[in-house]
């Protein structure tokens, strides 16, 4: 039972990242003579319009450019990196973090950043962006990475703050990011004037001819003796620097360098003084100027007389003369730029300066691959397939997807076949090989080739895309809904919902295309649907004529409704027709947000706490939006400060609801748990309506059941399932484990099962109080609806190894590890490979995890405990 108990500490920790691999069936890794047959005499379709579907009578006027065709479907080249092994060079990226000199730090964790982004999570990120800030050794680097920070929490969206707002972040504050030194004339200068030389002695020396001007020499003489410049105007101090360029005064310089970094505080002053600072050199002028640019991104990419500055290769040469050209600030550029539009020519231009500043082999791969990934959207086939070339001659074995598309789309359809038929053959298979390769196939290879990459990946898109149109195409529309259902249900992307709309168009289901489209234009408020020729408003103005008009109050009592059946889908489409009506109404831009964290739509999510913020119609409501934003980025005790800030003006839940969850989110002592429940307690005191009271009653039952107060914790779930907080259900299990009822909490998780059929969570929790058969059910049914929970493959592997089927234990972690490299997952696979004897491998996962989490100290302690046995047996 080892294992098990092993697992028992971890088991309440879910996070989602991405998903499982089995084995692989059905699958020929070289290309056969009768498919290369296939290939010679197989035809592409024209991707330029759709084909008519005739399998499906489609007569509605809203489907004018006919239903999606198989031939028309592909996925995107991510345009990530991608290691083949990722748990090795995180392994290796955390070995070297652990080695490296504080001034190697930062661009490590750099590299770590761009290594972790193809896992999404964006709480991982930012930490990866604070730390390099923390370990940046000179100003350039602080300056990018504090813009950077800045942009990633979108202040830029938020109304009456300025970009050089400092916000009491000291790691993006923009005054922390400049460093002055202390400034004086050269020696040599200085001797001149006042040292034994016959022109010291003299009363007038004749500088007419050095270009400065009588005023700027009096400065000079001034300044030789108060060392202050806050006497003169910018002109003169402008003047100072060029004569101590001039005539070496290093010191001189540094103090003009600083008194006029100092003097930056808009774009306007920027764009006055970039020139001046670039011509002399001074380093933080430049990067004063550069910090009100980067820290005004987006907007500024749209500002030709800004990015005039950064797009050229003569302007990449000017920046470098001055100290700041570098592979992070073209990083930082050409990630805006790429968020924006992937295909503009800004993006490209930036890219390509990006490859300019590349050194390391890791960033030459990631310089060439997004290069590539640019150019294939503008279909620039050629040039794309050279860049993915040198990516992939950087060891990014990824971009070799890129080179098979590229060849693709020149009409070299088997060379791509043959490309990644010799990938799948040489490397360990994953998932993305077969998507790309199916893309390449026909017939029933095609077809195994996706099922072959669902297997390895079920994160992948693109094959149940693939197989719900293909259903369509054979008129099994409902078919089609269903296969599409299975990705939407774990994973919420526009691409997929947007396809289901279609298809419920089809069937005439209006009311559900609507729900579809409205939560499309939640995630995505520009979405263009339809091949990208119809916006969302405009297909949600003719659909509604075909649907019942609901009142305000009818929409509160769906959305009431919903919230309490956990149909989170549903509820963010009446929320989203809701604010059609009422754009500026905070709290609905708040639930939203609240429904796409559940979702793990955390970018969605923020922009809507972001408008919540921006629409407050008090200023004691802006403190909690704006605590609820430090909260999810991060700053957990600014966003209890807002909190306070909040109650001290009015009273209200949210605040107290505020305070309450960041309080709650550390281990609490008994101490710290009582007061939480005061603090729910005077939440619970305050106006609101039952769907936030529910959420309260049952954190509020959480902490009693935690601090043992079982009948205080059974009055609380009662009370929220009263007003149908369906997610009590859970609650009240756990108190009746508690009492060691476990009939009762199997039956009260039955209740939440049947009212929420397709929640994957809640087969995973009642697996808990059940024997092993029926928790195996109920965990295959939970790995079913939703593939990136761990919890079911950590259980699984668990039993085999106290089966003593050690094997087969770690290939139940390995294959979920494949497509989600979780914490918790490598931790255990680490575990196990300490009790099987196997130290390099236990210690290679604990350096994977503790890169993904430094802190985490059950894994920091198998990890000193399998070195100092490494050490021992080596000593032996």
């Amino acid at each position: 039972m080892r294992a098990l108990k092993i697992i028992e500490r971890f088991k309440g920790t879910q996070v989602h990242a991405l998903s499982p691999s089995e084995t692989i069936t059905g699958t020929g890794k070289n290309p056969t003579v009768a498919t290369r047959a296939k290939f010679i005499n197989y035809k592409v379709k024209s991707f330029s319009k759709s084909k008519p579907n005739n399998s499906v009578a489609v007569t509605d006027a809203l489907l004018p450019y006919g239903l999606p065709t198989t031939d028309l479907l592909e996925p995107s080249i991510d345009p990530h990196l991608k290691p083949l092994d990722f748990v090795a060079t995180v392994a290796d990226l955390y070995g070297r973090l652990e080695t490296c000199s504080q001034s190697d730090k930062s661009m490590l964790c750099m590299e770590q950043y761009s290594v972790l982004r193809s896992l999404g999570d964006h709480k991982l990120l930012r930490r990866c962006l604070r730390a390099a800030r923390q370990n940046a050794g000179d100003v350039h680097s602080k300056v990018v990475v504090s813009a950077w920070l800045r942009f990633q929490r979108r202040e830029d969206e938020l109304v009456g703050v300025s970009a050089m707002d400092c916000g009491g972040h000291v790691l993006e504050c923009p005054k922390a990011a400049l460093v002055s030194g202390i400034a004086a004339l050269s020696r040599v200068f200085n001797v001149m004037l006042f040292g034994k030389f016959l022109e010291s002695k003299m009363d007038k020396i004749d500088f007419s001819g050095n270009g400065i001007s009588v005023g700027g020499m009096r400065a000079v003489e001034v300044y030789s003796r108060t060392r202050r410049l806050d006497y003169f105007s910018a002109e003169i101090v402008l003047e100072l620097l060029s004569f101590a360029n001039r005539f070496c005064c290093e010191e001189l310089k540094s103090a003009c360098d600083a008194h006029l970094a100092s003097l930056v505080g808009n774009i306007e002053d920027a764009m006055a003084l970039i020139e001046y600072g670039l011509e002399e050199t001074a380093n933080l002028v430049v990067a004063s100027c550069l910090q009100v640019m980067l820290r005004e991104l987006p907007s500024n990419l749209y500002n030709w007389k800004v990015m005039k500055n950064f797009c050229s290769s003569q302007a990449r040469e000017r920046l470098a003369r001055a100290g700041h050209a570098s592979f992070l600030l073209y990083y930082f550029l050409s990630h805006v730029a790429m968020e924006e539009s992937m295909a503009s020519n800004t993006t490209v231009m930036l890219l390509e300066r990006l490859g300019e500043c590349a050194t390391e082999k890791w960033q030459k791969a990631l310089a060439f691959h997004q290069l590539g990934c640019a150019l294939l959207e503008r279909k620039d086939y050629k040039d794309a397939q050279r860049c993915f070339g040198v990516a992939a001659a950087a060891s990014h074995v990824y971009s070799m997807a890129g080179i098979a598309r590229a060849k693709h789309e020149q009409g070299q359809r088997y060379s791509a076949y043959k490309l990644m038929s010799s990938l799948i053959l040489e490397y360990k298979p994953v998932g993305w090989m077969y998507q790309e390769r199916s893309l390449y196939n026909i017939g029933r290879e095609k077809i195994l080739d996706l099922k072959t990459a669902t297997e390895l990946d079920p994160t992948l898109s693109f094959p149940y895309k693939y197989r719900a149109v293909a259903k369509v195409e054979e008129n099994q529309i409902r078919g089609a809904i269903l296969e599409i259902d299975k990705i939407i249900g774990f994973k919420l992307l526009p691409d997929c919902l947007e396809l289901r709309a279609w298809f419920f168009i089809a069937l005439k289901d209006y009311e559900s295309a609507l729900r579809d489209i409205r939560v499309v234009l939640t995630l995505e408020p520009n979405y263009m649907m339809f091949h990208g020729k119809v916006t969302g408003d405009y297909l949600i103005e003719h659909l509604s004529h075909r649907v019942q008009q609901l009142s305000e109050a009818d929409c509160w009592m769906q959305l009431y409704q919903r919230w309490s059946c956990i149909d989170d889908i549903g509820s963010l489409a009446v929320i989203h027709q809701m604010l059609v009506n009422d754009p500026g109404k905070s709290l609905l831009r708040f639930r939203q947000s609240l429904l796409l964290l559940r979702l793990n739509c955390q970018k969605a999510a923020m922009r809507s706490l972001r408008l919540a913020r921006n629409h407050s119609s008090s200023e004691n409501e802006r403190l909690v939006y704006e605590g609820w934003i430090l909260y999810d980025t991060g700053y957990r005790e600014e966003a209890l400060s807002r909190a306070d800030k909040s109650i001290s003006l009015q009273r209200s839940f949210e605040a107290f609801f505020l305070k309450a969850y960041s309080l709650a989110d550390t281990t609490l002592d008994p101490e710290s748990s009582s007061y939480v429940v005061q603090i729910l307690g005077e939440a619970l005191k305050c106006p609101s309506d039952g769907l936030r009271k529910g959420q309260a009653l049952n954190n509020l039952g959480s902490v009693h059941v935690d601090c043992g107060n079982l009948d205080l914790a059974a009055d609380c779930y009662s009370n929220a399932l009263e007003i149908k907080h369906a997610r009590a259900h859970q609650g009240l299990a756990r108190v009746y484990h508690q009492r060691n009822h476990r009939q009762a909490a199997y039956e009260e998780m039955t209740k939440l099962i049947e009212k929420a059929r397709n929640n994957a969570s809640a087969y995973e929790k009642r697996s808990e109080y059940c024997g092993r058969e029926m928790a195996k059910n109920d965990l295959d049914a939970a790995t079913q609806l939703d593939p990136l929970r761990t919890y079911p493959y950590r259980y699984r592997a668990a039993v085999l190894m106290d089966d003593q089927k050690e094997t087969e234990a770690v290939e139940e972690l390995t294959k979920a590890i494949a497509f989600k490299p979780d914490l918790q997952m490598l931790h255990l696979r680490a575990a196990f490979y300490e009790s099987m004897g196997n130290l390099t491998s236990a210690l290679q996962d604990c350096q994977a995890a503790l890169c993904l989490d430094p802190d985490h100290k059950e894994t920091l302690d198998l990890y000193n405990r399998a070195q100092e046995l490494a050490v021992n047996l080596q000593l032996k």
